[in-house]
């Protein structure tokens, strides 16, 4: 999938950007999916005023984790031919889906997520062991709070804690002057892994503006998954290697190649 060149630059810096990974018609697809899990409301607020509990009338980082039950699209994601072909090109040819999750930015009231490394959460061996992918659901420009990331930060163990202006986020203390804001196109795509320092920032546009983020673990380190993290390893799905069925052991039912069916099924729905 990537080059030998973008596999090293990953490798080195910790990150990989992709500005075109989904078509225009996909990432339609997914607008319109986020649209409905609003308007179902799904999403929360895990903004607070500052004390790490009490959620801010003013400030708003809305969050719905997980997906894969609530979106039949964004569950056939991870089993997509050229997500599959990604990721491997990254974490190796064996590896599970750790979580997925999704942040919507309104307009001016939207704030960011401080600086944090995944793998504060996850504490696996190696950093490189797993990646998230954040796509840009919509148009993500600096001005709008795109997600920002510290090149090579994968090498610094940053002590971590509770962030005041989340109910449940950690923090760690970086400057802002080390961060690369990454500007993307809707279907635009950042990979990082486990140990990358990254944030988003306020969103300061008149538009609303939804990042989708898959995490995705080498199987070799399952084992080594903070337990308080994930308490029901058995369950992860496994996407690529031996013990990958196309979702029939985690969802009963073969999702693999079901992507492109269900972004039609989507489209012609609107329709």
């Amino acid at each position: 999938m990537f080059s030998l060149e973008q596999i090293k630059f990953f490798n080195e810096k910790g990150y990989l950007v992709i500005k075109k990974f989904f078509s225009k018609k996909e990432i339609k697809a997914l607008q319109l999916e986020v649209k409905r899990i609003k308007d179902e409301g799904f999403f929360r607020n895990v903004a607070t005023d500052g004390d790490g509990k009490t959620a801010s009338k003013d400030l708003v980082n809305y969050q719905v984790i997980p997906l894969n039950d609530k979106s039949k699209l964004i569950r056939s994601l991870p089993f997509e031919k050229k997500v599959v072909d990604a990721v491997s090109s990254l974490i190796g040819n064996s590896f599970v889906l750790l979580g997925d999750q999704m942040f919507i930015k309104p307009p001016k009231i939207g704030i960011g997520t401080n600086w944090h490394q995944d793998n504060a959460y996850f504490k696996i061996t190696n950093p490189l062991g797993g990646t998230a992918m954040w796509i840009a659901v919509d148009d993500a420009r600096i001005d709008n709070g795109t997600i920002h990331v510290i090149p090579k930060s994968f090498k610094n163990n940053y002590s971590h804690q509770r962030d005041p202006f989340s109910d449940h986020h950690i923090i760690c203390e970086v400057s802002d002057d080390e961060g690369v804001g990454i500007e993307l196109d809707a279907g635009g795509v950042l990979f990082f892994c486990f140990g990358t320092a990254h944030c988003t920032k306020k969103n300061n546009s008149n538009k609303e503006r939804t990042g989708l983020a898959l995490h995705f673990l080498n199987s070799l380190y399952i084992s080594e998954i903070n337990l308080e993290f994930n308490k029901s390893k058995k369950n992860l799905p496994f996407i690529l290697g031996d013990k990958a069925s196309g979702g029939l052991n985690e969802y009963g039912m073969i999702v693999s190649e079901t992507w492109k069916d269900e972004v039609n099924k989507i489209i012609k729905g609107s329709n």
